[in-house]
């Protein structure tokens, strides 16, 4: 019931919401896993735009290498801050008292 509603629900990122109907049947991991390989896209789509602008590729612009540049630069920070706030999160439990 409450992962119906969860999924149901508007979402301000529809990306997010998106990869969360699609891997409801995985769990976390594979969630995680599949923003890892998302992430992991976009810089070898950067290198790719970066390496056929350097060679002279004239389908490619340096607008067009540079903004896939930056998208991977922005994913990557993003999962840093996601394992920053995992082991952080993880510290937190460790140093429970039960």
């Amino acid at each position: 019931m409450i992962d119906k509603i969860s999924l149901n629900a508007p979402v301000g990122n529809t990306a997010m919401a998106t990869a969360v109907q699609k891997s409801s049947g995985g769990g976390f991991a594979d969630l995680l896993a599949k923003a890892l390989d998302s992430v992991d896209g976009a810089q070898a789509d950067a290198a790719t735009s970066a390496n056929k602008f350097q060679l002279g590729d004239p389908q490619v612009s340096l607008e067009d290498a540079m903004i896939s540049m930056q998208k991977a630069n922005v994913s990557f920070q993003a999962a840093v801050q996601v394992r920053n706030r995992l082991v952080s999160s993880y510290h937190d439990i460790m140093n429970m008292q039960v």
